[in-house]
């Protein structure tokens, strides 16, 4: 891999709007300063309620139009595809920014280049396939139709923790359907969202289809949210905001679908292979710094197998490598700020202070610049403690015990979140009972966090609303219309019958 360094000059930003770059209507910018070096690495305008409105008639405006709606799937199709084209060209770019706005290390941001464009790939592909059905069973001289339709503007509100390519589980697969959208990305990682803008232009899309906002949550994610200009809101995030989210929409009953927390678990039955399963493990609590909604935060392990597993996982976690988001060693980087890293401490600090021990980690790593913490975990937790049931979004892992599949349901499910688990077992009727019952959207089976754009992903409980990814993402953002046909028609009797 290439050697990438901080930029001598930070990136300036623009809002992209009805096609034009546009300063924010007060002339106000903020700025980001990088999580792994201390330095400003971007400037942007700062958008507020009147420039927010702008964006939603300018999307409302190309909706109204049709230009974009009323081209043949095929035609929608090239878009989207030329703009996977483009996204890879520049992924190296692409990941460098998010790299430096996020923390993240640079070789994950440029493999999640890669993963944006086989969504955008594979949303091209479902741009061909909208399709009504037709019902000729309801009478002979009577053939209805079920016609998809698009849903109209969509609002999109996208998180710090991977930029681009939530944008990319979104957006894509709302163009396909012949949607328009305004976005507003994390005011902490805007700027590959606003270069989307840019790519979108290159690759032939019309004017005022896609506009993209940066700025706080309020006032532009508010506005959005409760517009009656905006037809649906789709956000991920937090499960707090999803519920803010879902209150300022009441007024025109707009639809709404959130991707929202996660406290995740990976259950191992003793017949597992510990060898093989540690580095998935290893992966799906540190992977991102552990700020991921589908961090496997909590293992439950069956009692005859903790003791070799703690002490496999515990050597296997001093090997992850920690330090500047820009070495291509780098496996956990920076701490996106100060406010989450020490919502993490206190996390750490709950955990002891509930009784559970701390087996490894723990500690801020000292450094000239940056935020970083040590992989941490801890040991003798119980169900009821903090950290095994709430969201820390850190690199934190907790370890549960149980004794009867029956106890490893119970703790797993217990929690208000249903977004992922997994299941580590070599006994298929072990797993099919897992599966069967643990309230989560994904279950992993002897693996952790794969994922195909072919394949649904969202919540159970207070992890989501709706479901993104998969073929029948794109209804999400589509409306089903029923058209009534009568042949020969002729008068009815039920003014004048007996």
């Amino acid at each position: 891999m290439k050697t990438f360094r901080l930029p001598e000059k930070h990136k300036e930003y623009k809002n992209f709007i009805n096609g034009k770059w546009v300063e924010s209507s007060s002339n106000e910018t903020f700025e980001r300063i990088s999580p792994g070096h201390g330095e400003v690495v971007g400037c942007y305008p700062l958008s507020n309620q009147r420039d927010t409105e702008i964006a939603i008639l300018s999307a409302r405006n190309a909706f109204k139009s049709k230009e974009w709606s009323h081209l043949t799937g095929a035609e929608r199709e090239k878009i989207i595809r030329k703009t996977a084209s483009i996204i890879r060209e520049r992924a190296e770019e692409l990941a460098l920014i998010e790299t430096l706005e996020s923390g993240k290390p640079i070789s994950q941001a440029i493999d999640e280049m890669e993963w944006a464009a086989g969504i955008w790939d594979y949303s091209a592909t479902l741009a061909r396939h909208i399709a009504g059905e037709a019902n000729t069973n309801v009478g002979n001289d009577m053939t209805v139709m079920m016609q998809k339709v698009p849903i109209g503007v969509v609002g999109m509100i996208t998180p710090w923790n991977f930029p681009l390519l939530i944008i990319s589980q979104k957006l894509p697969i709302a163009l396909a359907a012949g949607c328009t959208a305004v976005i507003k990305p994390s005011e902490l990682t805007p700027g590959t969202t606003l270069l989307l803008g840019e790519i979108l232009q290159e690759a032939g899309l019309p004017n005022g289809v896609v506009n993209i906002l940066a700025g706080y949550g309020n006032p532009v994610g508010q506005t959005l949210a409760e517009s009656n200009d905006v037809d649906m809101i789709t956000f991920t995030g937090s499960t707090a905001v999803g519920k803010h989210i879902v209150r300022a929409s009441a007024g025109n009953l707009k639809k709404v679908t959130l991707e929202l927390g996660g406290k995740n678990p990976q259950i191992i039955f003793p017949d597992a292979d510990i060898d093989v399963l540690i580095d998935a493990v290893v992966f799906g609590i540190y992977f991102n710094m552990g700020e991921c909604c589908n961090s496997g935060s909590r293992i439950i392990i069956h009692e005859e197998v903790v003791t070799s597993f703690i002490e496999k996982v515990v050597t296997h976690a001093k090997k992850v490598k920690v330090g500047d988001p820009l070495d291509p060693k780098v496996k956990v980087g920076a701490i996106i700020n100060n406010k989450q890293f020490d919502k993490i401490m206190e996390y750490i600090a709950s955990g002891k202070a509930q009784g559970a021990t701390l087996k490894l980690g723990g500690n801020r790593i000292t450094s000239k610049k940056g935020l970083f913490i040590e992989p941490t975990i801890f040991i003798d937790v119980k169900p009821e403690m903090d950290i095994a049931c709430e969201e820390i979004f850190g690199p934190v892992l907790s370890i549960l015990t149980f004794k009867t599949n029956e106890e490893a349901i119970e703790i797993a499910n217990n929690t208000v979140y249903g977004l992922s688990a997994g299941v580590w077992t070599k006994d298929l009727d072990t797993a099919m009972i897992m599966t069967r019952n643990i309230d989560a959207g994904t279950v992993w089976v002897n693996n952790w966090m794969s994922g195909y754009p072919e394949i649904p992903f969202g919540g159970m409980k207070q992890s989501g609303l709706g479901r993104e990814l998969g073929p029948q993402s794109i209804n999400e953002f589509m409306e089903t219309k029923s058209i009534l046909i009568k042949s020969n028609p002729a008068s009815g009797n039920w003014t004048y019958g007996s």
